[in-house]
């Protein structure tokens, strides 16, 4: 009885039903691979906290480490110093091209890789002298082939209408530029990439030489030759730098001319395991040592002089900069699939990650958590089904507003990233003395329309009503 003399009628308030899942959890014991499943958080990126990144910069945040940048630049030259007496590596701007990154590298002592007229200003600009640029791509508008002759650049022809036109802008400056012709060949590896340059097989190759040292116009002086990305194979260049080598004292003996340089390009792998790739990147890539072995005995394989053969070109890209890259995150949601399977929702996508369509990168925690693992779908914001950045990952509980760190990123995703439903995030760079540098600013909605034009008869001032 209530004071006011009234019956009170007690209501049962029921909870919300909500299905019970029984959720496989792996706690940490050995797998076959010999390492436990459950991981270290990474509390810190280069010795500064992944806390203190954020609360300084937000989230999503790339952030890239110059000592690991100046790291594998060494590793990559001593592999191949030591192994050939001229040698020199010249940086792939399409990997990784923000100022910063390059300016690093050229300071190691990079020359530039470039395959456009952007990258080719972007390298001039930074100080990179003509001389100092491997200019390559299967498109080089005229003007840009005319500035790269004037500059002094290593202009590698991939097809004859270039050559054509390279002759045409020789007899306009009275030079004779410096080019080299790119090659394709059977390296033992499927598929071939057959689209660029001249096949060495059908004699394709051969006849281009004959039709620049015919022309008089043009001063070949190297060969180059990409066989592929990503390559799993060491042998393929053994291979590669067999055949050029062969062909270069081909091209001495039958025309007299003689190659200066040999560029072998790229492809060799990060630490980053590809979709399907049955171990680890980490336990089995092969690392610069057994490449440069490969090329070195095929350039001795081939015949070329041991007292002074031509200097070899590397164009190294993915290898050196991958793994001083990392992409912090936020859990913004979890839920659970109709399948069963949990879902962590971040805030960054494949918009912004976009090497996440080809590998199965780290996904690692950023603060302490429990030892038990379950099976996970990380999805990044965006409203598309495609934006997935590993469609299963052993974690362990994640709450809303703990960080993840995505590695290793440091290749490709800061020139293929996308201006797509969510506006790109700030890049940092951490020192060698543990500064933290912003080397790119976030982009916001200016970024878009400041070169955007609407016709005044398409404004909505003032005119907008609306719909019922």
């Amino acid at each position: 009885m209530s004071q006011d003399g009234k019956d009170e009628v007690e209501v049962e308030v029921k909870e919300r039903y909500e299905r019970p899942e029984i959720a496989r959890h792996v706690t940490g014991l050995m797998n076959k691979f010999g390492a436990p499943a459950s991981r270290k958080p990474m509390t810190h990126i280069a010795g500064v906290p992944v806390s203190e990144l954020v609360a300084a910069h937000g989230s999503p945040l790339f952030v890239f480490s110059e000592a690991d940048l100046a790291r594998k630049y060494r590793d990559a030259s001593r592999a191949f110093t030591t192994r050939h007496p001229h040698v020199e590596l010249a940086w792939s701007y399409k990997t990784n091209y923000l100022d910063a990154i390059c300016a690093i590298l050229h300071r190691e002592g990079a020359a530039a890789e470039v395959v456009s007229e952007l990258e080719y200003e972007k390298a001039r600009r930074l100080g990179v002298p003509g001389n100092k640029i491997y200019f390559n791509g299967p498109y080089k508008p005229v003007p840009a082939l005319e500035r790269a002759a004037r500059d002094g650049a290593k202009i590698h022809v991939d097809h004859l209408d270039e050559v054509h036109e390279l002759e045409g802008i020789a007899s306009r400056l009275d030079k004779k530029p410096e080019i080299a012709i790119r090659i394709n060949l059977d390296a033992g590896i499927q598929p071939q990439w057959g689209r660029f340059g001249f096949n060495l097989e059908s004699g394709q190759a051969l006849a281009a030489v004959r039709r620049i040292v015919g022309g008089g116009k043009l001063n070949l002086v190297g060969l180059h030759c990409h066989i592929g990305t990503f390559i799993l194979e060491p042998d393929a260049y053994r291979v590669t730098a067999l055949k050029l080598g062969s062909f270069a004292l081909q091209i001495e003996k039958e025309y007299g001319v003689k190659i200066e340089y040999l560029d072998m390009g790229g492809g060799f792998t990060s630490t980053n395991t590809l979709k399907g790739q049955y171990f680890t990147g980490e336990s089995v890539n092969p690392d610069f040592d057994r490449y440069a072995e490969a090329v070195s005995v095929g350039l001795a394989q081939s015949g070329l002089p041991a007292e002074d053969p031509p200097r070899l070109v590397l164009e190294t890209g993915r290898a050196i900069v991958d793994e001083s890259g990392y992409l912090v995150s936020t859990v913004i949601a979890n839920k659970r699939l109709p399948n069963g399977l949990r879902a962590i929702i971040l805030d960054a996508g494949v918009n912004t990650l976009f090497t996440s369509f080809w590998y199965n990168h780290q996904v690692i925690p950023a603060q302490e958590h429990d030892p038990f693992n379950e099976p996970a779908a990380v999805y990044g914001p965006l409203c598309m089904n495609i934006d997935i950045i590993r469609p299963e990952i052993n974690l362990p509980s994640l709450s809303t507003g703990d960080r993840v760190v995505i590695r290793p990123v440091g290749a490709y995703n800061v020139t293929q990233w996308m201006q797509f439903i969510r506006s790109r995030p700030p890049v940092v760079l951490i020192g060698l003395g543990g500064e933290v540098e912003l080397i790119r600013e976030a982009e916001d909605l200016s970024d878009i329309l400041r070169r955007e034009k609407l016709p005044p008869r398409l404004s909505l001032e003032g005119q907008y009503h609306g719909g019922t």
